[in-house]
């Protein structure tokens, strides 16, 4: 299957975005405040967009929101992703909540661009994802993680979050975001495991 230009896009800014967001974190640049006023000026912008055009805030979100989200929540896809962030520096040690990200940044764009690229074994637990795309998700997952954690840690967190990513959470008729369970998984997988 051939993958638009707005996909690759889509999926380019999302790993760009994690990234950044790690390097803030990690060399205090931001913190859980800064990170809780953007969720909050996003869901602001949000509203406002949804009844009038605010300039560069538009042009970005006709560049990268799905167009079903344009019209019921503009920019969705961002403002769940620091959500998905944000609840990860809530509940988990610091080095957990930054493989948690990386995770999120790099696993599941990879699964996403390479299962819709090279995807021919379907997911039993979805109608969208392909197997290929799960490992793809869950090799370059790993490498985000252990930048952070030791290597068992960093699998484990890794190929929990893919699987979860694999599978269509729903509550009601509305599926879950996944940019709200990939770092949820990948962080309590890896606390779980210290537990013991």
């Amino acid at each position: 299957m051939e993958i638009g230009k707005f996909e690759w896009n889509r999926q380019l800014f999302h790993i760009l975005l994690g990234v950044s967001l790690v390097a803030l974190l990690v060399y205090d640049f931001v913190g859980k405040k800064i990170i809780l006023l953007i969720i909050i000026i996003g869901l602001v912008l949000s509203y406002l967009s949804r009844k009038i055009r605010i300039p560069v805030i538009h042009q970005l979100l006709l560049k990268f929101e799905r167009k079903e989200d344009l019209k019921a929540f503009p920019g969705r896809g961002i403002i769940f992703y620091m959500i998905g962030s944000s609840i990860s520096l809530l509940l988990f040690p610091k080095d957990i909540a930054m493989a948690s990200i990386m995770v999120l940044a790099l696993g599941d764009s990879v699964s996403h661009l390479y299962g819709l690229h090279f995807g021919k074994i379907k997911s039993p637990f979805s109608k969208t994802k392909f197997i290929e795309g799960t490992i793809a998700g869950f090799a370059f997952g790993f490498i985000g993680a252990f930048v952070f954690l030791p290597w068992t840690e960093a699998a484990l967190a890794s190929m929990a979050a893919m699987i979860a990513e694999a599978i269509e959470i729903r509550i009601g008729a509305q599926q879950v975001d996944d940019n709200l369970i990939v770092p949820f998984v990948a962080g309590a997988v890896v606390w779980v495991v210290r537990l013991f």
